[in-house]
């Protein structure tokens, strides 16, 4: 049963920095494509960044976090991280963690068949 736990969200001023968290069970990690996207209310949920499988280090940004927001992982702790700089309100949204076997970089909801619960994160001007 493939299982991704997400942690970090919080409370932040804006221009401050959280990392994100998802640790992830069930799976050989290091054989899945990591991705984050974000759900604020009444919204879509849309791609932030992802990052493909083992090492090979290729990773894709939403144009609005290029820059500011570093995915990454750890295959050793089975965990992808998300380090967000520079937040601003419009960061503010549930921050969802998702997986998938096949390679590549997809940017879609419906390329990602596993999902984690969500972690909030809240950006205050």
């Amino acid at each position: 049963q493939v299982q991704l736990d997400e942690s970090g969200g919080g409370l932040v001023q804006a221009g401050g920095s959280l990392r994100l968290s998802c640790v992830a069970s069930g799976i050989v990690f290091g054989s899945y494509v990591m991705a984050w996207f974000r759900q604020a209310p009444g919204q879509e949920r849309e791609f932030v960044a992802t990052i493909d499988s083992w090492n090979s280090g290729q990773t894709r940004y939403a144009d609005s976090v290029k820059g500011r927001f570093t995915i990454s992982r750890n295959n050793w702790q089975n965990t992808a991280f998300l380090t967000m700089n520079g937040l601003k309100p419009e960061d503010a949204a549930v921050y969802y963690c998702a997986a998938r076997y096949a390679r590549g970089l997809p940017n879609t909801t419906s390329d990602y068949p596993y999902w984690g619960q969500g972690t909030q994160v809240i950006v205050s001007s």
